[in-house]
């Protein structure tokens, strides 16, 4: 059994930064990239930030230069630091894993529960 647990997430105000880190755990072989992805009210979910086992990183044009993503492959984790936040930025935020593949050689992508980023103005 897969499981993807986020953490981090709150309420900050505008300029403030969090951090968010997800930890995948269960029989898992290799996950072929990590991400995050947010979802706002009334809107559809959006990529915010991805990550490949290599280190490869992609992220929206709307959080360049505030939000880094990072991995620890060991350990089958990845972080978003947000620094600078914006009230267009509050949203809840999910963490997936793309195309992990178990110990039982099944592959498939999963999502997180998700954690509410609220950030006042």
């Amino acid at each position: 059994q897969v499981q993807l647990v986020e953490s981090g997430g709150g309420l900050v105000q505008a300029g403030g930064s969090l951090s968010l880190s997800c930890a995948a755990s269960g029989s898992i072989r290799s996950i072929n990239a990590m991400g995050w992805y947010r979802r706002a009210p009334g809107k559809q979910r959006e990529l915010v930030a991805t990550i490949t086992s290599s280190g490869s990183t992609n992220y929206a044009d709307s959080v360049k230069g505030r939000f880094t993503i990072s991995r620890a492959n060991a350990n089958h984790t990845v972080y978003l630091q947000m620094n600078n936040l914006q009230p267009k930025d509050t949203a809840v935020y999910y963490c997936n894993a793309d195309r992990l593949r178990t110990t039982s050689w099944s592959m498939r992508d999963y999502w997180g529960q998700g954690t509410q980023v609220t950030v006042s103005s």
